[in-house]
């Protein structure tokens, strides 16, 4: 079974894509990695991770602005959802959680990912 290679990106790389990561990563049909877009990120955005991915969830517009602005190469016709949640959780906030659950669940439910 192929698993999809999905890439969330917040500002930081420090509450918001780890939450993402370490909530959907016990799951057997995608890859999760997060990263960040600031030169301070803790594991800061490359065209490499770009290119790895199939699917981008983003947590701002202005984070989907830079990915398609500066890694137009590598991002190709790969899908960035903007699920915009700002950057007022902390790190596993149940109110991120469902957040986080009910921007990305719909969207791996239509392309087929079933958990």
């Amino acid at each position: 079974m192929s698993r999809t290679k999905i890439l969330f990106i917040c500002s930081r790389n420090q509450w918001r894509s780890p939450t993402a990561e370490r909530i959907f990563s016990g799951r057997r049909d995608i890859e999760v990695r997060s990263r960040g877009l600031s030169p301070k990120a803790r594991r800061k955005l490359s065209a490499a991770d770009v290119a790895w991915a199939e699917l981008i969830f983003v947590m701002e517009s202005e984070h989907a602005v830079r990915v398609t602005e500066g890694f137009r190469d590598e991002l190709g016709d790969t899908p960035v959802h903007v699920l915009e949640i700002p950057d007022e959780y902390p790190l596993m906030d149940p109110g991120l959680i469902e957040l986080l659950h009910q921007g990305v669940d719909p969207v791996l439910e239509e392309i087929g990912c079933t958990g």
